[in-house]
């Protein structure tokens, strides 16, 4: 069964970078294996999750891999210290690899404090663009656990695994980010042309052998993550210019850009995959069809519900990756982000990146503290809910519990502090009929009436943070 899914449009963040922007693809599959289905179910009461990019370019405080790409300079412009060529850039960020050492590395402390702030499930980057792989891979010596990597005498030298194993431990979905496209392998920017731009650098139809091999080595690492390192719950997979050709929506700029054909096969990848883990659900971000199991709008939200999965990937600072000095959205920002995504029926991937000595900015660890406390209070009105009309009206956003028995309505206001009003009126769907009203955190009697399908409920306390939350029981 396919649904046809018109492109969203999406509020973009100011943050947003073009080169990173990821549309909503404009078809979606149903998954028809009776355990994927059940794990997006349960993967969509999750609601919150956390999204980590790390690798070797923490050390320079820079945007994750693009530096190295022939494109996007006004993005991504290259500081002359770190090499006056091109190629002398190259090199030098290649060899990143050998001062890499994130002795501060403590993937239970980001695991507990993940939980603490509600958050279910983790994606980690276990490969980016650069081809630098953060788990112990047997294709390649560009990896965190070689011996010309500092870091491999480290106990805990195998990243993704202590961080898979640690969150695990914590009763999180686990979740492996993989990029298709490897800028390090000579079996997809083969040295013997330049790079032009981030795809592919030679005709994959004139050198078939040299196509194969990639295709094999993406299969083989990919094979290793799914095997090796224990239940994974969700194969993140990006860099969406590698697709067949067939695939392109020549109304999205960057899918323009693709010129040659990359399929990579990934109805070989993603059953492999599947064998490995049953149920495992795949995002082949961008690419339209049964690999693309829930879509991943970056840094915006959608403008409306989808009636499809889906996550928006929204870091808490300004950049995916480690920049120091980030500057992180207060905790009221990132409430109101949440109820947003929620009222309209996704699941908001937050992204913190580690710095260079395997820990967090302490601003990180304050935000998730003060989340905290209200997650706490309003837990109810936010995990195995799903979208419900109105979805947003004014002030207030708008989540139901999956027996359509609870209604809960989200205040919100603008600035910079959270002002509640006296009275709190909002509408309900159409013949709802309220039974009880609570507010969350306030233990106290509530007065409210209803007037056809508009409630007027009365404001019990002054004491609430970031956002009110009225939950609703009804007849």
């Amino acid at each position: 069964m396919k649904t046809k899914l018109f492109t969203a449009a999406l509020l973009l963040s100011s943050t947003l970078a073009f080169s990173q922007a990821h549309n909503v693809s404009a078809g979606y599959q149903k998954p028809t294996d009776p355990a994927v289905i059940e794990n997006l179910e349960q993967w969509q009461d999750m609601k919150f999750g956390l999204f980590m990019h790390w690798g070797t370019y923490s050390q320079w405080g820079i945007v994750e891999s693009w530096s190295i790409c022939p494109e996007d300079e006004g993005w991504t412009q290259r500081k002359p210290e770190h090499g006056k060529t091109y190629f002398d850039y190259v090199k030098n960020y290649e060899n990143l690899q050998k001062t890499f050492n994130p002795t501060e590395f403590n993937p239970e402390k980001w695991a507990d404090a993940a939980k603490e702030a509600g958050m279910k499930y983790v994606v980690f980057t276990t490969k980016h663009h650069d081809g630098f792989a953060m788990f112990d891979t047997k294709e390649s010596d560009y990896k965190i656990t070689s011996k010309n990597t500092p870091f491999s005498s480290n106990p805990k030298a195998n990243i993704t695994k202590e961080i898979f194993n640690s969150f695990r431990n914590d009763g999180f979905k686990i979740g492996a980010y993989f990029s298709k496209p490897d800028w390090h392998t000579e079996y997809y920017w083969w040295s013997y042309f330049p790079p032009k731009d981030r795809n592919v650098n030679y005709d994959p139809t004139k050198y078939p052998e040299r196509w194969n091999n990639f295709k094999n080595y993406t299969y083989n690492q990919i094979n290793e993550l799914t095997s090796e390192y224990g239940k994974v719950d969700i194969l993140w997979l990006d860099g969406g210019w590698v697709r067949p050709f067939s695939t392109i929506d020549q109304s999205v700029d960057w899918q323009r850009g693709i010129k040659v054909e990359q399929n990579i096969d990934m109805d070989r990848i993603g059953g492999m995959a599947r064998k490995n883990q049953p149920g495992i659900i795949v995002v082949d971000r961008t690419v339209p069809g049964k690999w693309e199991n829930y879509v991943t709008p970056e840094q915006a939200i959608p403008d409306h519900p989808l009636d499809i999965p889906w996550e928006s990937c929204i870091t808490m600072g300004n950049s995916f990756s480690y920049v120091p000095n980030d500057q992180y959205k207060p905790t009221k920002k990132i409430v109101e982000t949440l109820v947003k995504i929620i009222s309209r029926g996704g699941n908001y991937l937050m992204n913190i990146a580690p710095g260079p000595n395997g820990d967090f900015d302490q601003a990180a660890y304050d935000r998730l503290k003060e989340l905290a406390k209200w997650i706490k209070i309003n837990e109810s009105a936010i995990y195995a809910t799903r979208s419900v009309a109105p979805y947003h009206d004014n002030e207030y956003y708008y989540t139901r519990s999956k027996d359509n028995k609870t209604i809960n309505v989200f205040h919100l206001t603008e600035g910079e502090s959270y002002t509640a009003p006296n009275n709190f009126t909002f509408q309900l769907p159409e013949n709802s009929k309220v039974n009880n009203v609570k507010v969350l955190g306030h233990k106290g009697k509530i007065k409210w009436n209803q007037k056809d399908n508009t409630v007027t409920v009365q404001n019990p306390t002054k004491n609430l943070e970031y956002a009110t939350v009225i939950q609703l029981n009804l007849k």
